[in-house]
């Protein structure tokens, strides 16, 4: 149901309240607009998040959006919408505020709701941000299993930018472990993807990563 609908029925069942003396109705309206809240919510959060990555400066409301949309999506019991929030939570520890001790256990529940009701695309996310927390840690072995578990479910569901910024990811942990040719083919790769994506600010992380390997 669009937000357009939502907001309609929210009217629709107002009028039922106040003249049909309905008394449920309040409550089934205030859930059709707790709906369109937390969906604009986690829009709006994503869109600062952008911003913050533009400007490199942390942006007050990132967080607090991410929070709000995870509350409500909890309180309507639509997991789906919960686990991409929590990853977003997760995502503004990790990226924003270089936080890893405070990211890993929310991207932790984002990844398990995910996996719960099978949304492939939040999973992967979720694991794509564990395995660069594991590699900051040192954990190559684990930061590989889950980047590669983040690429299969990324070509599945045929995400195919997110596929190519994974595999920069690996070749990174590939490097890390002394494996200097298998790392440049990955990125060779990941930039035959990208580029027949469009997925041009990919293409940029692999030529820097080539440079650097």
């Amino acid at each position: 149901m669009s937000a357009d609908d939502r907001i309609e029925q929210a009217r629709l069942l107002y009028e039922r309240a106040i003249f049909g003396g309905d008394t449920d109705a309040v409550t089934a309206a205030e859930r059709e607009l707790d709906a369109v809240e937390a969906d604009l919510a986690l829009a709006r959060g994503r869109v600062v998040h952008a911003r913050c990555m533009e400007s490199g400066h942390e942006d007050p409301h990132e967080l607090g959006l991410f929070e709000r949309a995870a509350e409500l999506y909890r309180r309507l019991g639509n997991v789906r919408g919960e686990a991409e929030a929590l990853f977003w939570i997760g995502a503004f520890h990790q990226v924003v505020r270089s936080d890893d001790v405070a990211a890993v256990p929310v991207l932790e529940q984002s990844h398990q709701k995910a996996v719960r009701i099978g949304d492939l695309m939040t999973a992967s996310y979720a694991l794509r941000h564990l395995g660069i927390a594991d590699q900051k840690a040192g954990h190559l072995k684990s930061a590989r299993e889950r980047l590669e578990e983040s690429t299969r479910l990324r070509r599945e569901v045929g995400f195919l930018p997110g596929v190519a910024a994974n595999l920069v990811g690996l070749a990174y942990v590939t490097a890390g472990e002394g494996r200097r040719d298998e790392a440049l083919g990955l990125l060779d790769e990941a930039g035959s993807i990208a580029e027949a994506a469009g997925a041009y600010g990919i293409l940029r992380q692999v030529r820097e990563a080539q440079a650097q390997l």
